[in-house]
């Protein structure tokens, strides 16, 4: 999956050979740390707009675009016109990236979501103050690109973890059987091994595949075959659904940042906006002012 990062200080994307759009670049070069030279010109127009037409979310009663140029913005206000700089760099209209962090900053005042995730479905320190669940199905094939996003965004952000809530879509012929395995292995304490061994084997899955990777990763295979016939882990699988539902996940995957839904693209971009933003909501006791 390609992938491209923003910063806080600078934005590169590829240049387009384009008339420059005289007002937005007068517009874009007020603002001290960032550099949008190089992006197309009609992605300068459409980030112009953001600017201007978005207001700041730290407190203060003045658009993005004042409130950078004052030299004081907070980081959360930085962050987001370094995203939607990369989002004007993808096409993205300024109607659309306007309304997208609209909604993204509500959900942190907004109710959040609790779950009751297995610790041993967990990756990441115990003790982290970010941590992100994710709803996910091991037919789907967005979740298995998902995967090596989320992997990226961790080790950018060690301080973070991330725990996985099984979500099997009635759609995918062997997705309840599979979250029956990776519960199976995660009371075997191989919960990790049989997820990558899952997604890695995605476009394989089947029934007798499925029994032959539960004996490959060492575990019982006839332990399976019986808590498979025993409807032992559907109640689980069940419930997890059915908490994901009420929190609103409608696809998979779906992410949560501490409660809150991930409502922008996911990308390793948008995950680290969000762990990022989440901790200086939490340094700032609900707020970003003074962050």
């Amino acid at each position: 999956m390609a992938r491209r990062f923003f910063t806080l200080t600078a934005v590169v994307l590829v240049a387009a050979t384009e008339p420059r759009a005289q007002g937005a670049d007068r517009v874009l070069s007020e603002l001290p740390g960032f550099d949008f030279s190089r992006l197309p010109a009609p992605a300068r127009k459409e980030l112009a707009s953001v600017l201007t037409d978005e207001f700041d979310a730290c407190g203060r009663p003045l658009t993005l675009l004042a409130s950078v140029k004052k030299g004081d913005a907070c980081k959360h206000t930085k962050r987001l016109v370094g995203f939607a700089a990369y989002q004007a760099g993808e096409g993205t209209p300024s109607i659309e990236i306007i309304n997208a962090l609209a909604k993204y900053n509500q959900t942190f005042t907004g109710k959040r979501a609790k779950f009751s995730v297995d610790e041993r479905q967990c990756q990441g320190p115990k003790d982290a103050k970010v941590t992100l669940v994710e709803f996910s199905d091991f037919e789907c094939p967005y979740c298995s690109a998902a995967r090596p996003v989320i992997e990226d965004a961790l080790r950018a952000r060690p301080s973070a973890r991330v725990c996985y809530a099984t979500f099997p879509l009635a759609s995918h012929p062997n997705a309840t059987i599979a979250g029956q395995a990776a519960l199976f292995a995660r009371d075997g304490g191989k919960f990790a091994a049989m997820y990558n061994a899952l997604f890695d084997n995605q476009t394989s899955l089947s029934e007798g595949f499925i029994k032959g990777l539960v004996k490959k990763l060492g575990l019982d295979g006839a332990a399976f075959d019986k808590a498979v016939g025993e409807k032992k882990y559907l109640d689980e699988l069940n419930a997890s659904k059915e908490a994901g539902k009420l929190a609103g996940v409608d696809s998979t995957p779906t992410v949560f940042v501490n409660g809150r839904k991930l409502t922008l693209p996911l990308s390793v971009e948008t995950l680290l906006l969000g762990i990022d933003d989440e901790s200086d909501w939490l340094t700032g006791n609900g707020t970003w002012n003074g962050n």
